[in-house]
């Protein structure tokens, strides 16, 4: 009872007049090119069929007006034992996952059902919607909250976790359920949707937060929502100056086609420029109901790229995985991310090694595009964020050259140049606008001398190790790196340099090497000259 409460809320919500179903381009059922003149009395040819994915005998006198219909969809998801018993036969398993108690969200779309092989228990279509009793079951490592989005929340659905780019939690609802959900903690649960005093929260932190210039969308499924809710929230976040990307993170064109309308990408590409990134773990669920949504956004406008989820039995495959990511190229869609699975709740029976992943993705570099080559990543448990693991290729290095080796085990040797100054770019780099990142210049601010070290929570405190403030660590100087280009305010607090130093307070050197005395030697002819032994009369 409690459910189908949940799904009249949603059919209220999407409440709004409907879209012609069905409406597509010219492209979808006519051809476009030009056709010989016939007699008059010659009967016109019909437009060929659109390509369908076969109906199952469940739903095979649902006209195709009510089919194409993404409400009717939303409307008729199913959820049940008794339901989902009329389109497969269940195991044992799953109908103990299905009645279980505090299990998380269940609802399948009847286009998305139709993939479902009713017969095989490891169809991937059926593990990635299909509860299993396994999916109760705790696990080493297990989190609520992974990722640690909320730790990272300055307003209630916003995650500000990178320097220039928020994630914006704009719903709870989805058009199914994915059991190794990373947000089940709130995901599917009306109770916990996002209010419109919430979304104004969110959109007052980003007006003040000029760094932010990316906005990601997600939740939740944001093309769930009602189109003049989205549309708001689209409208306010171009209306914010220093926002440049508005990005979407959307499942709905895999399980719910039906939804991308030419009116709704008409409604989309008023906001550009907008990004839309989808969610597909397998080739089979790509078919050409989804092709043709895919087209229609790429027909207007909107860059396309792919997630997907590393899932054990599902697509932990090169095989599948290659033939996973020829089939998005060929829908004009880029494959982004392949990730580790998320250590969340139900997710224990999904997860993979990640030596695994590093397998899959030397299965795939150089044995396909690069631009078809996903990066994989493990979101650090946490909130670190995204940590790319790739195969190692490069094996070795030292002064001047280094060692790589390529996908076949190819091993080369790439020389360096020994003359190369990386100073040379200075007066160019000074007329870029640096942004700003407060607080989290991270490993790249050691490299370019913003900050001298990263400290482990605690440290200073552990090494005081409950001692006194006294005459010899009572003044923070003493740990100041000297720099040969510091203002006279900042030499006074700093000790002088000593001409013998190994080099730590002295500048770089063409090769990217310090001088101990800030100064870079070159021959006449441009190669650096070596700095003498010390002691040398030179």
């Amino acid at each position: 009872m409690e459910h189908r409460t949940i799904k009249q809320q949603e059919e209220a919500l999407a409440a709004e007049p409907a879209e012609p179903p069905g409406s597509g381009r010219a492209s979808d059922s006519t051809s476009t090119t030009p056709q010989p003149s016939l007699p008059p009395t010659t009967e016109p040819t019909p437009a060929p069929a659109l390509a369908r994915t076969p109906r199952p005998a469940l739903w095979a006198d649902v006209p195709d007006e009510q089919w194409d219909d993404w409400r009717w969809q939303l409307a008729h998801r199913l959820n049940s034992v008794d339901e989902l018993a009329q389109l497969i036969h269940l195991t044992p398993e799953e109908i103990e996952g299905l009645t279980a108690e505090n299990k998380f969200r269940v609802d399948i779309t009847p286009y998305f059902a139709s993939l479902i092989d009713p017969d095989d228990p490891r169809c991937p279509i059926r593990r990635q919607v299909i509860p299993l009793g396994r999916e109760l079951q705790a696990f080493e490592g297990m989190m609520e909250d992974s990722l640690a989005e909320d730790k990272h929340s300055p307003v209630p659905g916003l995650v500000h976790r990178y320097p220039d780019r928020v994630l914006m939690l704009v719903t709870t609802q989805c058009a199914s359920y994915c059991r190794y959900c990373t947000r089940s903690r709130i995901v599917g649960n009306p109770g916990a949707n996002f209010s419109r005093a919430e979304f104004e929260l969110q959109l007052d932190y980003l007006r003040r937060t000029p760094q932010v210039r990316d906005v990601l969308l997600s939740g939740g499924d944001p093309l769930t929502l009602a189109p003049k809710t989205l549309e708001y929230i689209l409208s306010s976040l171009r209306a914010i100056e220093h926002i440049e990307i508005i990005r979407i993170g959307s499942r709905v064109p895999v399980f719910l086609p039906q939804r991308i309308t030419d009116e709704f990408v008409d409604m989309l590409k008023q906001y550009h420029p907008l990004w839309l990134n989808i969610h597909v773990n397998h080739p089979k669920e790509i078919t050409p109901e989804l092709s043709r949504a895919l087209d229609k956004l790429s027909f207007a406008g909107v860059p396309l790229g792919n997630q997907s989820v590393l899932l054990a039995g599902i697509n932990d495959s090169v095989n599948i995985q290659r033939e996973l990511v020829h089939k998005l190229v060929r829908n004009r869609v880029r494959p982004y991310y392949l990730y580790q699975c998320d250590l969340v709740k139900g997710a224990g029976h999904f997860r993979t090694t990640i030596a695994k992943g590093i397998e899959i993705i030397e299965g795939l570099r150089g044995h396909t595009s690069g631009y078809a080559i996903p990066t994989y990543v493990v979101d650090a448990p946490g909130g670190g964020g995204k940590i790319p693991v790739m195969p190692q290729y490069l094996i070795s290095q030292a002064p001047g050259r280094v060692v790589l080796r390529n996908y076949e085990g190819y091993i080369t040797t790439y020389d360096e140049p020994l003359d190369y100054d990386p100073h040379a770019i200075d007066h160019l780099d000074r007329q870029a606008a640096e942004r700003l990142e407060p607080g989290q210049v991270g490993v790249a601010g050691l490299l370019t001398g913003k900050i001298s070290f990263i400290k482990p929570e605690g440290f200073d405190e552990i090494h005081r190790r409950n001692g006194i403030q006294h005459r010899l660590n009572s003044s923070e100087a003493k740990w100041q790196r000297f720099h040969m280009n510091s203002t006279p305010d900042d030499l006074s607090a700093a000790p002088p340099a000593s001409p013998g130093s190994n080099g730590t307070n002295g500048t770089r050197a063409a090769n990217g090497r310090k001088q101990p005395n800030g100064h870079t030697r070159k021959k006449p002819n441009g190669s650096r000259k070596p700095t003498p032994p010390a002691g040398s009369n030179e």
